[in-house]
């Protein structure tokens, strides 16, 4: 019999249209799932039935280029360290299926999940989740996080894009908005808030070399833009402003420029740390200051954006109060005082939570 014919497009993409065979293995339902990297865009991911396994699979292709080929490839390599040490998936983090190379494509399968938690926000017309499912996504995701610091993992991409449900249907509640400042609209809520943590393209190993500039702008932590090295903590403050994403529908830092980035901190959390500005590599400080014109259309910008953390707390509940007390000991300045996860997870505001969590898991649930 014939091989097939592998083709590729001008960019590198495996070009494959329903029912194609993929490596003898996947059989593709459809083509129309895209996830961008960076600068562009490293692969596809098509929804297939794996024809061994005879179930539906998410299967990863990966350019035929030969950077994002051995990105993906240490990528297989974390996929399968987490796999070893949690082979039933209780971690919460994205389970591997299979890997296999054709014709120049790296190819990854996993299980079929729902929409992530960014995508469902959007769909939702950004209106922010309610309070019970902010608490248990947030407190899934800083279990799923705490395994891999265990695992001497730093994911380094935490965003809402990186967190999937595992299922997302939904219902309408009509007239419900949990936002003071927004009209009462109909609102989908997720029917189950079980997440699994995806993309580990960028996760390193303690070892490992550490890239001067890591995670989507809008959650990188300040020792990244200063550029005076980063560990661990930097994922405890990415989780900490997508908690806050969570709780109020939009980002906490919207911005595309370093310095602004840094400006908006100081609107936000205060001045940084004169340690931490004479240690920073950048030119972004004078004496130790912010070198910032406040008096600017960007320093304009960022004074009507911005305010102060407390100022965007929308009720007076515990719940409100807990929730800006523990996002406010994750987006410490400085690493090491950042709240560690093993803290984080012990906080008030997940009380009840844990409490569910363990009961689910011990039931086997999770």
């Amino acid at each position: 019999s014939k091989l097939p014919v592998i083709e590729d497009d001008s960019q590198g993409h495996l070009v494959y249209k329903e029912g194609s065979v993929v490596g003898g293995r996947c059989k593709s339902f459809s083509s129309t799932f895209h996830l961008t990297v960076g600068e562009g865009t490293f692969g596809k991911v098509a929804e297939c039935l794996d024809l061994k396994a005879r179930i539906r699979v998410a299967l990863k292709i990966i350019k035929n280029v030969d950077r994002y080929r051995e990105s993906a490839k240490l990528e297989v390599n974390v996929l399968q360290t987490i796999k070893d040490h949690d082979p039933e998936g209780t971690s919460l983090c994205v389970m591997v299926l299979d890997s296999f190379l054709y014709g120049g494509h790296v190819c990854i399968s996993f299980p079929m999940l729902g929409l992530s938690v960014y995508d469902f926000l959007k769909d939702n017309g950004y209106q922010p989740y309610p309070m019970d499912q902010v608490k248990h996504i947030s407190y899934q995701l800083c279990v799923a996080v705490k395994f891999l610091h265990e695992l001497k993992l730093t994911h380094t991409d935490l965003k809402p894009e990186n967190i999937l449900f595992v299922c997302s249907d939904y219902e309408i509640v009509p007239g419900q908005s949990n936002s003071k400042r927004r009209k009462k609209l109909d609102y989908k809520r997720v029917l189950n808030t079980d997440i699994r943590l995806i993309d580990f393209g960028s996760a390193t190993f303690d070892d490992e070399h550490h890239s001067s500039v890591i995670s989507t702008r809008h959650y990188r932590a300040p020792e990244v833009l200063l550029d005076i090295g980063w560990t661990q903590p930097c994922d405890i403050w990415s989780i900490g402003c997508i908690i806050f994403e969570l709780y109020t529908g939009f980002t906490l830092f919207q911005t595309h420029e370093d310095k602004e980035h840094l400006a908006m901190m100081e609107r936000i959390l205060g001045s940084i740390p004169y340690r931490m500005s004479k240690r920073s590599k950048t030119e972004y400080f004078w004496h130790g200051r912010l070198d910032w014109d406040y008096h600017s259309l960007a320093g304009k910008y960022v004074r009507e954006t911005c305010r102060p953390l407390y100022r965007y707390i929308q009720g007076d509940s515990d719940s409100d109060r807990q929730l800006f007390d523990l996002v406010e000991r994750m987006l410490e300045y400085e690493p090491a005082q950042r709240m560690p996860l093993e803290d984080v997870i012990r906080h008030s505001f997940f009380a009840q939570t844990r409490k569910q969590f363990n009961q689910k898991q011990q039931n086997g649930e999770t």
